[in-house]
C-alpha cells in the first residue's frame, strides 16, 4: 500500500569533485547531533569510502544511493527504510550536481537523486578567489534544471569572514547559507583509491571537534534545519515495519581492515531471502565460522598482504571449504585474496588462497573506474546462464591468469561508458569471483539464488 512518509531531509552537492561535500556532511552531521537530533547519512553513487566516514560518525551503517545501480523504487525504498528513527537525513551528492554516468543524461547523478526523493539541495561551491563569480555560477545552476529543489548555497574554501560577506552581499538568486574557510591541517588524508577508510586515527576527536564548532559559527544551521523540515512527504510502498525472516542459511562475509567494501543493500536482501551473516577476520581468525557459504568483498588487501599470508591456518580453512564444494563468491579485493599471490606497488610478492589461478598484480595506474553490466554465460552460484546484473569497477590491479582456459570465465562485462566488452567472472568448482562490485538491487533474484547454492550444499 503506497503511504505518504514525513522524512526531513536535505542533499550536500557541488559543483563537481573536491569540492568539501563529504567533509561539509561530517560537520554538519556532528552540529545537529550536538543539537540532540538522530542523524541518517546516505551516499549518491557507488562509492565504499565516503559512507565509511558517516557510518563511523552516526554509528548507523550509510546506505549508498545509486540509480543507474538500483532504480528508482530501490532508491526510494532503501532511503525510506534507513531513515526511520532519525530526525533528519542527509544525502552526500556524488561528483557535481548534475554529473553521471554520460554526459548527456541524469542517470546515476546526484540530480536524479534529488527529483526522485524531493530533497531540498544545498551546493558547495569552491569560492577560492573569486567574488561576483560565486553568483554567476550560482545562477547557472540554479537555471540548469528547474526541477531540483535547490534551496541555497554554501561558499567553501573561504579566505576569510569578510570573504563570505563580499559574497552573501553579491546578487545570487537563492541564499548564501554560510561557508568554511581553508583549513588543511584538519583535512582527511587519501590514498590511491580516495579517502582512507575512517577510524579513530583518521577522525580523531580533535578533527571532529573543529568542523562541528566551525559549523555552529560558520553557517546559518536554523535556515538549513527548516529546510529540511521543509521536505514534502514521501510516496512510498516500502514497509516501516521490520519483517521477520526465518534464517535457514548461514553465510561467512569477511569483514576487517583488508575486507570492507559492501553494498549495505547486499547484506539486506541476504538477510531478507532467509541468510543469517556471520562476519569474520580474514586478518585475525585462524578459523571459519560454521557457515553455508563465503562472501569476500573488496578492500585493501594489498596493504595487509604479509598479514593475510601469514595467516596460513585461516588459508587452509577457506581451501578446505572450497574442496567440499561449498559457495565462494568474491569482489575485487576479495578476488585477489582468493588468486595465487599478491603482488603490491613495491614488487613485494605474497602468497594467497590459491583457489583462483592467477597473480594479482598492483600498478601505479587506475586500471578501471566505472559502471559496468554483467551478462553471465553459463550458470555459476548466482544463477543460470544468461543472468544480467549491474555493477562498479574501480581498481589498480590487473589478474594475471596462470592459463587463460576458456572455463574460467563466466561472465561478459560490457563498460558503461565506452561499450566495450571484456571477459570475467572467474569461475572453479563453486569459487566465483570477479573485479565487479555488484549491486544486487540491479536483480534481486542474484541473493536468493546464491543463498539456494548454499542450501544446496548444508550440511
Amino acid at each position: 500500500m503506497i503511504q505518504e512518509i514525513k522524512i526531513p531531509r536535505i542533499l550536500i552537492s557541488g559543483t563537481g569533485s573536491g569540492t568539501g561535500k563529504t567533509t561539509f556532511t561530517i560537520a554538519l552531521t556532528k552540529a545537529l547531533q550536538a543539537k540532540g537530533l538522530k542523524v541518517s547519512v546516505f551516499k549518491c553513487g557507488p562509492d565504499y569510502l565516503d559512507p565509511t566516514y558517516h557510518s563511523f560518525i552516526t554509528g548507523k551503517t550509510c546506505q549508498n544511493l545509486d540509480g543507474w545501480l538500483m532504480g528508482k523504487e530501490s532508491v526510494i525504498s532503501s532511503f525510506v527504510s534507513a531513515s526511520q528513527g532519525s530526525g533528519i537525513s542527509i544525502i552526500e551528492g556524488v561528483m557535481g550536481l548534475f554529473d553521471g554516468h554520460s554526459p548527456n543524461s541524469e542517470a546515476g547523478s546526484t540530480a536524479e537523486i534529488a527529483k526522485w526523493l524531493q530533497i531540498p539541495t544545498i551546493v558547495l561551491i569552491d569560492a577560492s578567489g573569486m567574488a561576483a563569480t560565486f553568483s554567476a555560477i550560482a545562477s547557472g545552476i540554479k537555471n540548469h534544471d528547474p526541477n531540483i529543489p535547490i534551496q541555497g548555497f554554501i561558499a567553501n574554501f573561504l579566505g576569510s569572514k569578510s570573504h563570505l560577506s563580499i559574497i552573501e552581499t553579491a546578487s545570487i538568486p537563492l541564499p548564501v547559507l554560510g561557508g568554511f574557510p581553508k583549513s588543511y591541517e584538519h583535512s582527511f588524508p587519501e590514498r590511491h583509491l580516495g579517502l582512507h577508510s575512517a577510524g579513530p586515527d583518521i577522525l580523531t576527536e580533535e578533527k571532529l571537534s573543529f568542523w562541528k564548532n566551525l559549523c555552529e559559527e560558520w553557517l546559518d544551521l536554523e535556515k538549513l534545519q527548516e529546510i529540511a523540515n521543509s521536505a514534502p512527504p514521501i510516496l512510498s510502498e516500502a514497509s516501516t515495519e521490520i519483517q521477520i525472516v526465518e534464517k535457514d542459511c548461514k553465510i561467512g562475509i569477511a569483514y576487517d581492515e583488508a575486507f570492507h567494501f559492501y553494498y549495505e543493500e547486499n547484506f539486506k536482501k541476504l538477510r531478507e531471502n532467509g541468510a543469517e551473516l556471520v562476519f569474520f577476520s580474514p586478518l585475525k581468525d585462524t578459523k571459519l565460522p560454521e557457515v553455508d557459504g563465503l562472501y569476500f568483498g573488496g578492500g585493501y588487501p594489498e596493504l595487509f598482504a604479509d598479514s593475510l599470508a601469514k595467516n596460513k591456518n585461516l588459508i587452509e580453512e577457506i581451501r578446505n571449504f572450497a574442496n567440499s564444494e561449498k559457495p565462494i563468491y568474491a569482489e575485487c579485493g576479495g578476488l585477489m585474496y582468493l588468486s595465487s599471490e599478491i603482488q603490491n606497488i613495491e614488487g613485494q610478492s605474497f602468497p594467497m588462497v590459491g583457489l583462483i589461478p592467477g597473480k594479482s598484480i598492483m600498478g601505479s595506474q587506475l586500471k578501471s573506474l566505472g559502471y559496468v553490466e554483467v551478462h553471465t554465460e553459463k550458470r555459476t552460484i548466482l544463477g543460470e546462464a544468461g543472468i544480467r546484473f549491474r555493477g562498479h569497477q574501480f581498481r589498480y590491479s590487473d589478474l594475471v591468469l596462470d592459463n587463460e582456459d576458456d572455463l574460467i570465465f563466466s561472465y561478459h562485462i560490457r563498460k558503461r561508458k565506452s561499450e566495450q566488452t571484456t571477459r570475467e567472472g572467474y569461475t572453479v568448482s563453486n569459487v566465483l569471483a570477479s573485479y565487479v562490485h555488484a549491486h544486487w538491487a540491479s536483480n534481486p533474484e542474484i541473493p536468493k539464488n546464491f543463498i539456494a547454492s548454499c542450501k544446496r550444499f548444508k550440511v
